[in-house]
């Protein structure tokens, strides 16, 4: 029996074409309130079709050096979360492996 519902709330506002220009999110829960955003990537897992669904917004103002930060951040932490939920060391060190790669190429190190 479910005996608590926690919600996550994504605002978008949007140009005239339909652009975001500004984004909040709210988790009250985790202490959340109305906290401004540039970017949000949101995966879902379908069960029934065994796939990902997904959502990529970014406002047009996002600076490109921070997107591709963002990237690398939120691949290091699915490694991180890869690990966790499948206690896989060997291929957790390779997507690390990657990880250190893609920061290299993009020179995010310097």
């Amino acid at each position: 029996m479910v005996k608590h519902t926690s919600d996550i709330k994504i605002t978008v506002k949007l140009d005239e074409n339909k652009i975001p220009e500004k984004m909040a999110w709210n988790a009250p829960d985790g202490g959340v309130s109305n906290e401004p955003t540039k970017a949000v990537l949101l995966s879902v897992w379908d069960h029934k079709a065994k796939e990902t669904l997904k959502m990529d917004l970014w406002t047009k103002d996002m600076p490109l050096e921070e997107m591709k930060h963002f990237f690398h951040q939120t691949l290091l932490s699915m490694s991180d979360t890869f690990y966790r939920a499948t206690n896989d060391e060997k291929m957790t060190a390779t997507m690390k492996d990657f990880c250190e790669y893609f920061a290299e190429k993009l020179e995010l190190n310097k």
